[in-house]
């Protein structure tokens, strides 16, 4: 059984570690938010500790370290922009770091973070579910087996509404989220990346606050991709349903049906993690790369777009 920590626990993915540390047998010590609304912890870990600032609880990590109870791992949930510094606290408390994505929003990030990795000997983990989804597996092997040279036609397209809550909490801060590209769309980047190889050419046709759409080539794909959380842009058939959610991935014209199996995903990633199997920096940098040239390319108005842009 490994002892773990866990910060940001009144988030909206947090539960997703409560639930994978439990169901892998391992228990929580720890947890902190700065805000109080943490009643989920009843469900799975209401004995651990729980903080409300920082200093306190890491002085309680230390406290603990030195009565000889030991980290394992800190699993960190919070807001985008702290995960650089949360990852760096948990590997000098003398733990490995579980993160949520995007794991830092900069490049150079990755670089710094690989020192501090050196330095504590301490790994550095992300959670990119969708590698293990089966259906994305299944594509991955599909585009293994066509010829080298093969460019495969993609679009990609995510729409998922938020109310006007979103602009007021610290998604609608591009400073600390990265923006709206970087927010909904990382998964999806790192999968276009890991199954069809080194992105190429990154053009972005549109950039808003809500929504953004470019076309990204990789070494086996030309992808027209567009992403939103303006429920405006749903399309009709979607809206007639009251759904506010649309998520649509073509390969060939052809639809790639993953909207199910989501479920134990985490808990599928922590088990990987614990077996020393878990995706690390040299991983989660691709999409990192990509998403930080859509924040600071500049839009161009010609090449293939998306659909949706065509309207």
């Amino acid at each position: 059984m490994k002892n773990f920590a866990l910060i940001g626990a009144a988030g909206y993915i947090a539960p997703r570690h409560l639930q994978a540390i439990k169901e892998t047998q391992n228990t929580l010590l720890a947890a902190l938010d700065k805000f109080d609304s943490v009643g989920i912890m009843d469900s799975y870990f209401p004995n651990a500790d729980f903080f409300t600032e920082f200093e306190r609880f890491d002085r309680h990590i230390e406290k603990l370290k030195r009565n000889g109870v030991l980290l394992d791992y800190v699993s960190i949930c919070t807001p985008n922009y702290l995960h650089d510094a949360h990852i760096r606290m948990a590997l000098r408390s003398g733990a490995h770091a579980i993160c949520e994505k995007p794991l830092v929003l900069n490049p150079w990030n990755v670089d710094a973070l690989q020192d501090i990795e050196n330095e504590t000997g301490k790994k550095i983990n992300t959670i990119l579910q969708l590698r293990l989804h089966p259906s994305i597996i299944a594509l991955k092997e599909r585009v293994q087996n066509q010829p080298q040279n093969t460019k495969h036609e993609v679009d990609l397209t995510y729409i998922t509404s938020r109310g006007k809550w979103y602009d007021i909490s610290w998604k609608g801060d591009e400073s600390k989220s990265g923006g709206v590209a970087t927010n909904i769309g990382i998964h999806f980047y790192d999968m276009l990346s890991w199954i069809f190889g080194a992105a190429q050419e990154n053009k972005v046709h549109l950039r808003e606050k809500h929504k953004a759409a470019g076309y990204l080539e990789f070494e086996n794909a030309r992808v027209r991709w567009f992403l939103s959380i303006d429920e405006n842009d749903l399309p009709q058939t979607i809206q007639e349903k009251k759904q506010r959610t649309y998520r649509s991935i073509t390969v060939n014209n052809q639809e790639i049906e993953f909207s199910n199996g989501f479920t134990d995903l985490h808990t599928l990633s922590y088990q990987e993690i614990l077996k020393g199997n878990g995706f690390g920096l040299s991983e989660a940098k691709n999409s990192i790369n990509i998403v930080h040239d859509i924040r600071n390319n500049g839009i161009v108005t010609q090449g293939e777009k998306h659909p949706f842009l065509n309207v």
